[in-house]
């Protein structure tokens, strides 16, 4: 699924060639093609890293799980604003692209119905049907048959490049959100190395909160 959308990428670049005389047809189809590239080097950046993204994540949800097993003073709200903060970023984000993408799939039915100028210029021969998004294909596509073929590769290519740009920006921001978090309880827990002025810890537990602290800032950091 990978291949075909980067295959997908491709043929828009192809088109381009194909429109080079119309240079408002080629700088239009540039701002989806440029678009559809920037996502298509973010996946491939995601699946050669593939292992350390894993990493990070089951670092994220593993130490996640710990902290909300804790009671100390003040990282119970520090967890709930960055747990409510996570996921209104993950569902507006998933949100506003989706709404993106049915309005770009959904365009070219639109215009046909809304205007009668346009569907009687398609009827005649002086203007091509719109595209869900301007791509080459290896078939006549001002067929009715050949534009609604192209129209679902299209959607298809669409809704698979919505969701990868979602995945990754979103895996992305929801991390560094949860860096940031992180850095705020471990500077409480610093704070309590040697326990506080009326509840003073001993040396062992001294030592051991040193330790855990360490440690956690050595994950962090790697």
């Amino acid at each position: 699924m990978h291949i075909s959308v980067i295959v997908f990428t491709a043929t828009e670049y192809i088109e381009i060639w194909f429109l080079k005389n119309d240079m408002n047809m080629v700088l239009t189809n540039l701002k989806i093609t440029l678009l559809a590239t920037v996502s298509v080097s973010k996946i491939t950046s995601f699946l050669i890293r593939q292992k350390d993204w894993k990493g990070i994540l089951n670092y994220v949800n593993d130490t996640d799980r710990a902290r909300r097993s804790e009671e100390e003073s003040g990282k119970k709200e520090i967890i709930t604003k960055y747990t409510r903060y996570s996921r209104m970023i993950t569902f507006y984000y998933l949100l506003l692209m989706y709404i993106t993408v049915i309005i770009v799939i959904c365009q070219p039915i639109y215009k046909y119905y809304t205007s009668e100028e346009y569907r009687h210029n398609v009827r005649n021969g002086t203007e091509k049907y719109d595209q869900v998004v301007s791509s080459w294909v290896p078939f006549d596509k001002n067929t009715v048959l050949g534009y609604i073929f192209a129209c679902l590769i299209q959607s298809y290519a669409a809704i698979y490049g919505g969701g990868w740009i979602t995945s990754f920006d979103t895996n992305a921001i929801v991390t560094m959100v949860f860096v940031k978090s992180e850095i705020e309880m471990q500077i409480i827990d610093g704070r309590l190395i040697f326990g506080t002025e009326k509840e003073p810890a001993s040396v062992k537990e001294a030592k051991r909160r040193l330790m855990r602290c360490y440690d956690r800032y050595s994950k962090l950091i790697r």
